[in-house]
């Protein structure tokens, strides 16, 4: 199926299918009773490397097929989304979160919400979520439309089912990490339900996630083909 849409649908939809059927309730705790919690991650994390590196390959190999012609501004919505995305993914990674593996562990801490957290508990996803808007804006063929929006849902409906999910595992730990946090950025600050932690976020992840979109940024025409700045 290399080479056609197909197969980059095919990988899309198991991929980010994969992702909400094995973390469903009653798929996941049958499967994580019947072969053991770590067992089970690690399958579920050698499923998901397997369909993203099929979607990847697919998507590379997929004929162009024009949907809709983007525009020159188009252009300008990865450029001024990316550096933000790029910055939630590092502060994401680089912050021990309640949402994330282990979580359990870290939201029964005293100080389970700080940093980028504050700003919304989910800093990743919005990451990643951020980055499928902004190629999607500025990519009109079906196999750009297929990838990037399948990749755009994952990250946004992956939201309140990863709330969902913690709140099952987690019981009573998770009524404060919900109360002092929001899917929404700064509403929780808005809401004065916590405060911005700026020096949690700290300056380092700032620069670290602009040095790394800087790198992406200048790479592209290697890794992706194209010269991401307008008019380029």
């Amino acid at each position: 199926m290399l080479g056609t849409i197909d197969g980059v649908i095919l990988g899309v939809v198991l991929f980010v299918g994969g992702h909400f059927v094995l973390s469903s309730r009653p798929v996941r705790d049958p499967l994580a009773a019947a072969i053991g919690e770590q067992r089970f991650l690690g399958l579920y994390s050698l499923l998901m490397l397997a369909t993203l590196a099929w979607t990847i390959t697919a998507y590379g190999a997929a004929p162009a097929i024009p949907v809709w012609e983007p525009g020159p501004a188009t252009r300008w919505v990865p450029n001024i989304l990316m550096p933000v995305a790029v910055v939630l993914l590092v502060a994401g990674i680089t912050t021990r979160s309640p949402t994330a593996v282990g979580g359990v562990a870290v939201a029964r801490e005293p100080n389970a919400v700080k940093g980028v957290l504050t700003i919304t508990r989910h800093p990743f996803l919005w990451g990643v979520g951020l980055w499928g808007l902004g190629h999607l804006a500025t990519n009109g063929d079906l196999a750009a439309i297929v990838l990037f929006g399948g990749v755009t849902v994952l990250a946004f409906a992956g939201m309140p089912a990863l709330d969902a999910k913690m709140q099952r595992r987690m019981g009573a730990a998770w009524g404060p990490v919900a109360l002092t946090t929001s899917i929404l950025p700064f509403r929780a600050v808005a809401e004065r339900r916590v405060k911005l932690d700026l020096a949690g976020i700290g300056w380092w992840r700032l620069l670290l996630g602009l040095a790394v979109w800087a790198a992406l940024y200048g790479a592209h025409p290697f890794y992706a083909g194209v010269w991401p700045h307008p008019g380029l």
